[in-house]
């Protein structure tokens, strides 16, 4: 590579890598201190009203996964499970940012949400065994299972993902 082309190689490099690293950085940090909150100022279960009949901050804790899958197996399996899981997903999620070019900055956007979430989560299941779950949405009786900050970048990092994928195959198919 000759001088210009190293620097604008190692700009975009050093580019991406931010665009992943301060996401991970800021879900972490923003997870962490909402459920230090919940858990310093709540009790377990308790509820406060945010929009009557829409939203509630509630504390509950959840030994399961998304909808309480495995929340009845036994704490043991759970435990080993869910933590295998979660470091394994890290372990790819790393391998796959070092991998793609440098130039799928969307891409790497979703990957850290994903990353953040999934590691803000893994600190919970470690720390207590389960996770601290506290943004309850409802309509009249119909609830959504209570959720984390985590959850919620796993979720969008997983829906962009999921866009992207459609988008890269819809242009693949417009070239043949």
């Amino acid at each position: 590579m000759q001088g210009a082309d190293c620097l604008k190689w190692s700009a975009t490099v050093k580019k991406k890598y931010t665009l992943f690293f301060i996401p991970v950085g800021i879900i972490l940090l923003l997870d962490q201190v909402t459920k230090i909150y919940v858990m310093s100022h709540m009790s377990l279960r308790d509820s406060i009203i945010v929009i009557d009949g829409f939203f509630n901050i509630t504390y509950i804790r959840n030994p399961g996964a998304a909808f309480g899958f495995l929340a009845d197996s036994s704490p043991a399996f759970r435990s080993i499970f869910f933590v295998a899981i979660a470091v394994m997903a890290i372990i790819m999620i790393l391998y796959l940012i070092k991998k793609i070019s440098d130039e799928r900055l969307l891409l790497t956007l979703c990957l850290s949400l994903i990353l953040g979430g999934a590691v803000g989560n893994l600190i919970d299941r470690v720390r207590f065994g389960e996770v601290i779950d506290f943004l309850d949405f409802y309509l009249f009786s119909y609830h959504w299972p209570a959720f984390n900050v985590a959850d919620s970048a796993i979720t969008v990092g997983a829906i962009i993902l999921v866009l992207e994928m459609v988008k890269k195959k819809t242009k693949t198919d417009e070239t043949i």
